[in-house]
C-alpha cells in the first residue's frame, strides 16, 4: 500500500517524526518534491538528526530511501547529510535516485542570495538553497536532469547555451562574476561521479514494488499552505506540496495512494514571510517557543526563531481538505500543558464578516482572528500511551480541533520520540 505523510500548515508540522515512525512497517520511502531548503528534526536511538534531502525512513535497515523526480536535488548536500548519519552510528542507508530527478547547481544558489539581496526589504524571505532558481530552469527548460550527466557531448554544448542564458542576468542585472562552461562542466561532472552508483529508473522500481504487494511511504516537505497553487502566494515554496503531486514526484498512478496522513500542529508555527493570521507576538510567543518542539522552535535549516500563534482551525481545515486527507497525526500537544486557557482560531473576520473558509492572500492579508479559549490541563502528558488516560481537558481539546476541521485525528504525538504517539480511534474515521 501506498501511503503519504503530507503537512497541513505552513511545514514544520513534525513530518520527520511520523515518517520515521511509520517508516517501521515500511519497505520503501520517497522524498517527492521539495529541496534542502527545509529539514525536519528526528529524535530515535541513534540520537537526534536534521534531515534536509534524505527521507526520514533511512534509519532502518529494511527500508530503501527513493529521491524522486520532483526533488530539488543538491548532491553535494545528499552526500554530506548520507555522511554525517553514518558518522553517528547510522548503517549505511540504500539509496536510490531517480534518473529523471534534476540538480540544484552551484549558480541556483547564487542566484537565490543575488534576488534576496536586489529585493531588500521586499525579499520573499528564501532559506537561500537555490530552490526558486532550481524550479524556474526546470519549468524553462534549462535545468539539468541526472540522466543527462551520462551524455557527455550534448552536456558540452548544453553549459554554452546555459552559460549565455546566466550571463546576460549576472553581467547587467546583478552585477556579479559570469559563469564559464568549462567550471559548469567540471561542476556537473563531479556531480556524476557521486551520483552514478545510486541513479536508476525510479517510477519502474515503484511500479514493480507496488506490483509486488510493498508498503511505500511518500513524504512531503513543508505544508498545504506553501502550495505555490493553493497556498499564500506568493510567500509559497516552489513545488507542489499536496500528496496529490506524490504521485507525479514519485512517478506511481495517483490511484494507488490509499492513504493520506496529514500532520498538524497543535499550535501554529511558521518560519519566512507571508500571512499568519493566528499569529502571536511579545513575551507569549518567546514561551511557546521556548517550550515548543524538541528544544524549541527553530527552523531545522536556518536556525531562524519560528513564528508563533494558535491553532488555526480555518487553515488547517484547508489544509487537509487539499491534501485529502484520510487520517490526522496531531503534534506537539504536549507542549501546550503548561496553559490555564487555549485559544484556538475559528474564524476569520474579513471587512467585517466572519469566515470559516480559507481566503486567497489579499483577502487573507487583511483577516483578523476569531478566538474561542477552551481550559488547559495543567500537567505534562508525555509518556502516556492510551488516549482514555489523557487528561479531560485535554481530550476535549483534541476533540474539539477535531470536530472542527472536520477530519479524523488518529495519531496524537506527546513528545518527540519515536514511541511517543498515541493512537486513537476515531468515530469520524470509522476505524
Amino acid at each position: 500500500m501506498v501511503k503519504a505523510i503530507v503537512g497541513a500548515n505552513w511545514g514544520d508540522e513534525g513530518k520527520g517524526k511520523i515518517t520515521d515512525m511509520m517508516a517501521r512497517e515500511a519497505d520503501i520511502i520517497v522524498r517527492f518534491q521539495g529541496g534542502a531548503n527545509a529539514g525536519h528534526t528526528i529524535v530515535n536511538d541513534y540520537g537526534k538528526f536534521a534531515l534536509h534531502t534524505l527521507p526520514s525512513g533511512v534509519f532502518y535497515e529494511h527500508t530503501t530511501s527513493v529521491i524522486g523526480n520532483g526533488v530539488a536535488l543538491n548532491i553535494p548536500v545528499l552526500f554530506a547529510e548520507i555522511q554525517s548519519i553514518v558518522d553517528q552510528g547510522v548503517p549505511a542507508p540504500k539509496i536510490l535516485v531517480s534518473d529523471r530527478a534534476q540538480m540544484v547547481m552551484s549558480y541556483h544558489i547564487l542566484f537565490d542570495q543575488y534576488e534576496e539581496e536586489r529585493l531588500g526589504g521586499k525579499s520573499f524571505g528564501s532559506t537561500k538553497s537555490g530552490i526558486a532558481p532550481f524550479y524556474s530552469d526546470k519549468y524553462a527548460k534549462i535545468g539539468f536532469q541526472v540522466s543527462e550527466l551520462f551524455d557527455e557531448q550534448a552536456l558540452s554544448e548544453k553549459v554554452v547555451r546555459v552559460c549565455e542564458t546566466k550571463n546576460v542576468l549576472l553581467e547587467h542585472l546583478y552585477h556579479k562574476p559570469l559563469l564559464s562552461p568549462e567550471d559548469l562542466k567540471k561542476e556537473l561532472m563531479e556531480y556524476r561521479r557521486m551520483i552514478e552508483p545510486y541513479v536508476c529508473d525510479a517510477s519502474a522500481y515503484l511500479w514493480n514494488a507496488i506490483q509486488e504487494g510493498k508498503d511505500i511511504l511518500l513524504e512531503g516537505q513543508l505544508g498545504s499552505l506553501k502550495d505555490p497553487d493553493h497556498g499564500i502566494y506568493p510567500m509559497v515554496t516552489s513545488s507542489s506540496t499536496l500528496a496529490a503531486y506524490g504521485a507525479i514526484g514519485a512517478g506511481i498512478p495517483p490511484y494507488e495512494i490509499r492513504k493520506i496522513i496529514t500532520v498538524c500542529k497543535a499550535y501554529s508555527s511558521a518560519v519566512g514571510a507571508g500571512a499568519f493570521v493566528s499569529e502571536i507576538f511579545g513575551e507569549e510567543a518567546d514561551e511557546l517557543r521556548r517550550r515548543g518542539g524538541d528544544g524549541g522552535e527553530y527552523g531545522v535549516t536556518t536556525g531562524r526563531p519560528r513564528r508563533m500563534g494558535w491553532f488555526d482551525v480555518v487553515a488547517s481545515k484547508y489544509g487537509c481538505r487539499m491534501q485529502g486527507t484520510t487520517d490526522v497525526a496531531f503534534t506537539v500537544l504536549d507542549v501546550l500543558g503548561y496553559l490555564d486557557e487555549i485559544p484556538v482560531c475559528v474564524g476569520y473576520e474579513i471587512d467585517g464578516a466572519v469566515t470559516t473558509e480559507f481566503p486567497t492572500t489579499v483577502k487573507l492579508e487583511k483577516a483578523k482572528p476569531v478566538l474561542e479559549v477552551l481550559p488547559g490541563w495543567k500537567s505534562d502528558i508525555r509518556g502516556i500511551k492510551k488516549y482514555e488516560d489523557l487528561p479531560e481537558n485535554c481530550r476535549k481539546y483534541i476533540e474539539f480541533v477535531e470536530e472542527k476541521i472536520g477530519f479524523p485525528i488518529t495519531m496524537i504525538s506527546n513528545g518527540p520520540g519515536r514511541d511517543d504517539i498515541i493512537y486513537r480511534s476515531s468515530k469520524r474515521s470509522g476505524n
